[in-house]
């Protein structure tokens, strides 16, 4: 089998502390040969650029809307000057969120535009987070052009992958292809060009529907490999090829 990569996994979580090691082990005896780990917050960047160091990692960082009232003017400026020092994978994880209650949506969009500027100035690629704002952020990558990256958890509609696609990013694909009643998303899998197309966990979150009860791990992106190939009727080494090869090109690995 070739080797897997998951392109996003939040393996500084607390869900993982006392057991990373052996996460990291069931991770490479599956054939994850890498694992992106994107930051949410200035918090925890030391923690995400520690995991570089004691495992070989790639990291993204970037300020995650969610955390939208952990962020402030001076965690751009301290973000600007890490991307220059420690050239991460990516900026990461970014975006608009315009499903959960309580995130103000034009404080959002200057954080998001903020950080795509930023990447620019640094020509990095861009883990982007996306609920129920897919035209949105098409709206400000056509305004702010970056080198390309990850529409993580892709749930939108073909029309919208395409814009993606047109403007150099990969969709991510995971944990929520495993449940059959996730139609659409398994039809997207389905036919979506496979050069499109990464594998990523999200771990410990968006947990598959065999593993409900425990957080989710990036050795699952083996058998997610199988659950695509499986979906669009070709051999898991083909996938395994083809998404680590377009995880290597939009990420520059």
């Amino acid at each position: 089998m070739p080797e897997l990569i998951d392109t996003h996994c939040h393996l500084d979580a607390t869900e993982f502390d006392g057991t990373r090691d052996a996460i990291v082990e069931r991770a490479r005896s599956a054939g994850v040969g890498r694992i992106v780990v994107p930051a949410v917050s200035a918090d925890n960047f030391d923690a995400v650029l520690a995991l570089r160091n004691r495992y070989g990692c790639q990291v993204a960082l970037g300020l995650h809307p969610i955390y939208l009232e952990q962020h402030s003017d001076a965690h751009l400026t301290r973000l600007d000057s890490l991307l220059a020092a420690e050239r991460p994978t990516a900026v990461g994880e970014i975006g608009l969120d315009f499903w959960q209650p309580g995130l103000d949506p034009v404080r959002q969009e200057a954080l998001f535009v903020a950080q795509l500027k930023l990447a620019r100035r640094h020509d990095l690629p861009v883990l982007l987070h996306v609920r129920r704002a897919q035209d949105r952020v098409l709206k400000y990558l056509r305004q702010y052009p970056v080198p390309g990256g990850i529409a993580h958890a892709f749930n939108g509609s073909v029309q919208q992958a395409e814009a993606f696609i047109a403007l150099g990013f990969c969709l991510g694909f995971g944990g929520a292809m495993s449940f059959s009643g996730s139609t659409r998303i398994r039809q997207l899998a389905a036919t979506l060009p496979l050069t499109a197309l990464v594998l990523e966990t999200d771990a410990p979150d968006m947990r598959p529907e065999w593993a409900l009860g425990v957080p989710n791990e990036p050795a699952n992106v083996a058998r997610y490999a199988a659950l695509l190939a499986g979906l669009r009727g070709v051999p898991p080494e083909a996938i395994a090829e083809a998404t680590s090869h377009n995880a290597k090109r939009v990420l520059r690995l």
